[in-house]
């Protein structure tokens, strides 16, 4: 039923949202290498896909500072087209992961992963301002962290003191006006102010500090024009600048690692996204229809020359502060970004690179997590501590591909160790909380608790191998063994057999239905010399 209160709220949440990701979607696409509209393109199709096709009411959907470390070697190594085709498969890859369902392991990866790879972001984000944000002279920024460092140390004689002045003003004025919690975007003022300033300084006082105008060009009929092209959207397809020659299957299994990264950063991203706006609206979002939503966003974008894109976690706070309680507020925040660059592309032209730079290292602290970093430091385990710093390591001084994949096996194991630490095989005695019926001492009762998987089922069962001589009969009780996997199987079908063959009585208490299906499965049950009962009790009024 339409609700005019709803839907004032809901426009004017989106507008707000519009006029935050205006200028950071540029600065976003500008801070992997690409041209600014490209951020702008992203925010549009990707913000209205992932709205009407995902699970989330109040998520926007665009260009994130999450994506920027991993997609710049993409851009320099296999150019803007490579991109839009890293950008098409890694929505392949999510489409894929909600259709069968990933959503709920993608969240269990463990926070200091997690917090490893956002404060290793921020901190390379902010780095690579420090260019644009003095206005430093450097010919080749490119390569890993330490050689765009060497580069900045080598330039830093090339300072600008107007576009640090810029860059510094913007920085303060941001930070100032975060701090009156004024519901009109800083970024917004900041901007218009500054750029208002520079056009006067470069006009009027002959000074050249750099502008989108400046510094981008685009071609239209033949002819080169400087800035933004004041066009909304226009179809794409990225197939027309690949290099076929160069092109080919082996390029394709180069960039699938590429594409496989930016899938699961996306998908931790947008996931992460839609556990803090449930939290702030108690709202309840299907997290593999998310990550559907989300695939076909990303499987879009490309065609109207956007880059990969994810639900972004402060534009997404910022819309629901802003009143959103529904997916109109993202559709209306699309719909004024298409407005804003067929209206104002001329004027957009004129923003100061040093600005964006400065509203880049803001979005770096934020996303940053300094505190919940070094709140790790001080109080998680040492495990936690050793994932932690790992992750960062890996994410600022090589990269994100790689982060990801050692990240991913390091949640495994962490997952794996704690279970390991969790699973024991007991030998329990007449003093045991569980024993009713005492049982003479020729008897031997282990008790297993906790999964039996691979990694822990062999060593652990050969407990039960290593028992008395005196004992003549073993019980297995496995009341508290939730599920079994082809390796405890396995292990336990071969302990059973060896005790079978010494001439032990063996019985098995206490399974539950799904594992008493996979050992039946498995011929196990069918042993006529092994004895099943249902309880531990039962177990000793029969054999006893």
């Amino acid at each position: 039923m339409f609700n005019i209160s709803s839907f004032k709220n809901n426009t004017l949440a989106g507008v707000t949202v519009g006029i935050i990701a205006l200028p950071l979607s540029m600065a976003l696409a500008i801070a992997i290498g690409v041209s600014p509209q490209h951020g702008i393109y992203t925010a549009i199709i990707g913000g209205l896909i992932a709205a009407v096709f995902g699970s989330s009411r109040v998520n926007i959907t665009g260009p994130t500072a999450a994506f920027v470390v991993i997609l710049i070697p993409i851009v320099q190594s296999f150019g803007f087209a490579g991109l839009l085709i890293c950008g098409f498969l890694s929505g392949v890859i999510l489409v894929l992961m909600g259709v069968f369902r990933l959503g709920k392991l993608i969240e269990l990866i463990p926070y200091p992963v997690t917090i490893g790879f956002t404060t290793g972001i921020a901190v390379v984000i902010a780095t690579f301002q420090i260019k644009d944000f003095f206005g430093l002279e450097i010919e080749n920024f490119t390569g890993h962290f330490h050689n765009k460092v060497y580069a900045i140390i080598q330039a830093f004689h090339t300072i600008n003191l107007a576009e640090t002045f810029v860059a510094s003003f913007t920085l303060f004025f941001l930070i100032v006006w975060s701090r009156t919690k004024s519901k009109i975007p800083g970024a917004l003022i900041a901007l218009t102010v500054v750029t208002i300033l520079v056009v006067i300084l470069n006009k009027k006082f002959g000074y050249d500090i750099a502008t989108i105008n400046s510094t981008f060009s685009y071609e239209n009929n033949g002819k080169t024009f400087w800035g933004i092209p004041p066009v909304g959207l226009n179809f794409y397809n990225p197939l027309d600048d690949v290099d076929f020659d160069l092109f080919n299957l082996e390029t394709f299994y180069v960039l699938l690692p590429h594409s496989i990264a930016i899938a699961i950063l996306g998908a931790l991203e947008s996931l992460l996204c839609s556990v803090i706006t449930d939290g702030m609206t108690k709202n309840k979002t299907n997290p593999n229809k998310e990550l559907i939503g989300q695939g076909l966003a990303n499987m879009c974008v490309p065609f109207f020359a956007g880059i990969p894109a994810t639900a972004a976690i402060a534009r997404s706070a910022a819309n629901v502060k802003a009143g959103a309680t529904s997916k109109l507020s993202s559709v209306i925040h699309s719909l004024f970004l298409f407005v804003s660059i067929l209206l104002l592309a001329s004027y957009l032209s004129y923003l100061p690179m040093a600005s964006l730079a400065a509203l880049l290292l803001i979005v770096a602290w934020n996303m940053s997590e300094i505190k919940h970093f070094i709140n790790i430091l001080k109080i998680a385990p040492r495990n936690d501590i050793y994932v932690l710093i790992t992750c960062f390591l890996l994410t600022v001084l090589l990269d994100m591909q790689v982060a990801v994949g050692v990240g991913i096996a390091l949640a495994a194991v962490l997952f794996i160790k704690r279970t390991i630490d969790l699973y024991s095989v007991e030998l329990i005695n007449n003093n045991h909380k569980s024993i009713k019926t005492p049982f003479p001492s020729n008897i031997a009762i282990y008790n297993i608790d906790g999964p039996m998987f691979f990694g822990i089922t062999q060593s652990a069962l050969r407990v039960i191998l290593e028992n008395d001589t005196k004992t003549t009969t073993v019980i297995i009780n496995m009341e508290n063994v939730p599920m079994i996997d082809m390796t405890g199987i396995v292990a336990l079908k071969s302990i059973i057999e060896d005790l079978i063959d010494s001439n032990k009585t063996v019985g098995i208490s206490g399974m539950n239905t799904r594992v008493s299906y996979k050992l039946n499965k498995a011929d196990i049950l069918s042993n006529k010399k092994l004895k099943v009962f249902n309880n531990i009790d039962e177990a000793l009024n029969t054999i006893g």
